[in-house]
């Protein structure tokens, strides 16, 4: 009995869970008046535009020059008459003089006088004959025939103008620097002052030069002494070179 009262517990569904009960929902006092209201304050169409637009008819379609501007119309002449047309004719009315010409004899004797035209020259360069025009091909000798063929073009002529003034003023200033710079002829005063200032000044290094010790044993002393003979040389070359010319010139500075 025990076991089948556990199996029948066993087999048993679980008891269920009983459902909340919900409580009555709220409906407000005024929507009715709210529902009045919206209904209202409804336009029919308002966003979506009517539901049906008249469509324009096919007669009514865009014709040519019917946007251009019209001009008024023009204003009846009274009683319907025109002026009378002058019998005078204007001051710039010129009449029309019609001559009979004979135009076959015109033409006859326009030929008879008229210069013969000259036969164009033509080259021909092909087997089947294919000629072109022999004066542009430039197989005629035309330009060592013109006038002007051979001489020198002015732009040259010119250029080369300025190039010969422009050498003439370079020798003109060469001129003149050498004018400026030109030698100077020594008097005979000038040449005897010069030959006894160089003899006194040789003297004087001369007297020097024998002053000097005869053992030359430091750096000094050789370089003194080598000095000392190198002015002695230079102021006899001067010397000898002033005796030995009779006309001396010298450079301006």
């Amino acid at each position: 009995m025990a076991t089948q009262s556990a199996q029948e517990g066993a087999c048993d569904p679980p008891p269920r869970a009983e459902k909340p009960v919900k409580p009555a929902r709220f409906i407000s006092k005024l929507r009715t008046f709210v529902k009045h209201e919206a209904e209202k304050n409804k336009s029919k169409w308002k966003t979506m535009g009517p539901a049906k637009v008249a469509v324009p008819s096919p007669n009514d379609f865009l014709q040519k020059h019917s946007k251009k501007p019209k001009l008024a119309p023009r204003k009846k002449e009274q009683d319907g008459k025109k002026e009378p047309a002058l019998s005078v004719p204007g001051r710039t009315y010129r009449p029309v003089i019609r001559i009979k010409k004979n135009f076959i004899n015109i033409n006859a004797l326009a030929v008879i006088k008229g210069v013969p035209k000259k036969p164009r020259h033509f080259c021909v360069d092909s087997r089947q004959g294919d000629k072109y025009l022999l004066e542009p091909s430039g197989l005629v000798p035309k330009y060592i025939k013109k006038k002007d063929y051979g001489v020198t073009p002015k732009y040259v002529t010119q250029r080369n103008e300025e190039i010969r003034r422009e050498e003439e003023e370079r020798e003109a200033k060469v001129v003149e620097e050498l004018k400026k710079r030109a030698m100077k002829h020594l008097s005979d005063e000038e040449k005897t002052s010069i030959l006894q200032a160089l003899k006194k000044n040789w003297e004087e290094l001369n007297r020097e030069f024998q002053c000097l010790p005869v053992l030359t044993d430091t750096r000094y002393k050789k370089m003194h002494k080598a000095e000392v003979e190198m002015k002695l040389k230079q102021l006899e070359h001067d010397i000898e070179a002033l005796e030995k010319h009779k006309w001396v010139y010298i450079a301006n500075e």
